[in-house]
């Protein structure tokens, strides 16, 4: 089991979708024009979307409010100074809050008025910060 899935399997709360085939995963990939973080196509294989205690990560599902082409084509109309490798992991909801993964695994957050800010290395690191 790889970190992603374990992290996301021991959270308080945890419910999720059913995994994403791998060409539903190269889609959502060519639909952005990028390449998903490994932990990132991961967790999307296995689970398609999560929710946990309070948060929902976007994924490759049918619902459009956490499925991670709809979430991330909406939010770049709304942040064009994005890297065009920045994909929406979670949108807070609160205040225009969005986090985003970098094609490399960085998780940074932007918010309206304010520069993106670097949160953390990985999914697995914004994980254990936020549960």
């Amino acid at each position: 089991m790889s970190d992603i899935v374990a992290k996301l399997s021991g959270l308080n709360a945890f419910r999720c979708g059913t995994g994403a085939s791998d060409k539903q995963t190269k889609e959502a990939e060519q639909a952005l024009s990028l390449r998903f973080a490994e932990e990132y196509a991961q967790y999307i294989v296995t689970y398609g979307y999560v929710s946990f205690f309070g948060h929902e990560l976007t994924g490759v599902c049918k619902f459009p409010r956490l499925n991670v082409v709809d979430v991330t084509v909406s939010q770049r109309k709304v942040n064009p100074a994005v890297p065009s490798d920045w994909y929406v992991v979670e949108e807070a909801n609160i205040d225009g809050i969005v986090v985003w993964q970098s094609s490399a695994g960085e998780i940074w957050k932007t918010a309206p008025g304010f520069r993106p800010n670097k949160l953390c290395d990985s999914l697995c690191e914004y994980l254990g910060r936020v549960s």
